[in-house]
């Protein structure tokens, strides 16, 4: 069971960081150790897991230990007592499904969809409409990528009945990635720097925004190194990695 903690400690370090973009944490984390526990979106997961790295290069007395999933089953998990310090969604709405769990929530990144098909494009895929024709693999309509999705789709006139609908997009790009589907929408970020998949920018992406809030979780069992992770993220080192990652500012 968490034991409760001070907010304070959270809004101080968090004033720290700023509204703006600030500056990359340095030096001695001080009285700031232990292990911080981050829930992150699967979509997160290559640009997390680097500036996990450099947190901790930041932040020698800290160890991350991240946890990736789709946004809603971690805030189902939240929810229910997971012992979450950070928490990153892909978009607001399974933010705001912690509820008052959510400390401060600040948006840090954003993202687009993109159709995945596996290398080569064996299925001649060109646009959305031809998702209706070649077996494509969805995110389900309750998760983030599945809600964007959904909208992209919809703006688009397309209906498409998918091979399988996945609780989180890392799925729905492993499916494409192995050749059992010729076509899956994921997020631009997604198929960066991969030679598996190739990606189609779909007309109408740019409509279609995800935005990723991040915050420290109340009660959280460590709230000095959460908000300090938070900060990070938030700062110019941590929108670096995020851009390199093909994120877009928020």
């Amino acid at each position: 069971m968490r034991r409760p903690r001070l907010i304070l400690a959270v809004a101080a370090a968090l004033t720290l960081a700023g509204c703006a973009a600030p500056s990359a944490p340095t030096g001695s984390a001080g009285a700031v150790s232990g292990t911080v526990e981050v829930y992150a979106a699967a979509s997160l997961q290559r640009a997390f897991d680097e500036i996990a790295v450099s947190f901790e290069q930041a932040h020698p007395e800290i160890d991350v230990a991240t946890v990736y999933d789709g946004s809603r089953t971690l805030a189902t998990q939240i929810q229910q007592g997971a012992p979450a310090d950070v928490f990153a969604s892909a978009d607001e709405k399974s933010m705001a499904g912690i509820g008052d769990l959510a400390l401060d929530p600040r948006v840090f990144a954003a993202n687009t969809l993109v159709i995945a098909v596996p290398a080569g494009n064996p299925g001649a895929v060109a646009g959305l409409a031809d998702l209706a024709l070649v077996p494509t693999v969805l995110c389900a309509s309750e998760v983030p990528c599945g809600a964007a999705a959904a909208t992209l789709l919809q703006n688009a006139g397309v209906s498409v009945t998918p091979v399988s609908a996945e609780q989180n997009v890392t799925a729905v790009l492993t499916k494409v990635a192995a050749g059992d589907a010729q076509a899956g929408l994921v997020y631009a970020t997604d198929v960066a720097g991969r030679d598996d998949v190739d990606g189609v920018v779909p007309d109408g992406a740019d409509a279609v925004v995800n935005r990723y809030p991040i915050t420290p979780v109340r009660d959280a069992a460590n709230p000095s190194a959460a908000a300090a992770f938070t900060a990070f993220v938030l700062s110019d080192e941590g929108r670096r990695i995020l851009s390199d990652a093909g994120f877009r500012a928020p």
